[in-house]
């Protein structure tokens, strides 16, 4: 289970180190893509296979579910630690997410999300979670 929020940057040549915790779970190898908000999505193979199986399953002759699977899949990339725990992150993904210097990462339970800085405090502001709370109680999730 991935949680909590880490900061980090990316160096000149678009490697970043993923925070050692969540190293131990995503193991040697696993997937990025693009991600909701304009973030990037970190998934351990098994999540990412879970979820293609999900995509598998979505009717091709639905044009919005062709275009959501189209979005994460296109940008997927598989990816590997290097030896001092960094990723290099394609340039498409970079570019994607708007990634230049500082970075967030944030474990999302079952994957991890990678945010510029800028991005991240943009959706970041949790003043409205009361609303937010009541909204997830109509989705059966009441605390």
């Amino acid at each position: 289970m991935f949680m909590g929020e880490y900061n980090h940057s990316i160096d000149t040549k678009g490697r970043l180190i993923i925070p050692s915790r969540f190293r131990e779970e995503l193991g040697d190898d696993f997937v990025v893509t693009r991600g909701l908000d304009y973030c990037l999505f970190v998934f351990p193979n098994s999540e990412w296979l879970a979820f293609e199986e999900k995509l598998k399953a979505l009717p091709l002759t639905n044009k919005s579910a062709r275009q959501f699977a189209r979005f994460f899949v296109a940008g997927a990339t598989p990816c590997e630690l290097d030896k001092q725990g960094r990723i290099l992150l394609p340039q498409t993904l970079r570019g994607f997410a708007g990634l230049e210097k500082d970075v967030v990462l944030t474990g999302m339970l079952n994957h991890i999300e990678i945010w510029s800085k800028d991005q991240w405090l943009k959706n970041s502001d949790f003043s409205n979670m009361d609303d937010i709370a009541e909204q997830m109680t109509e989705l059966g999730l009441g605390i």
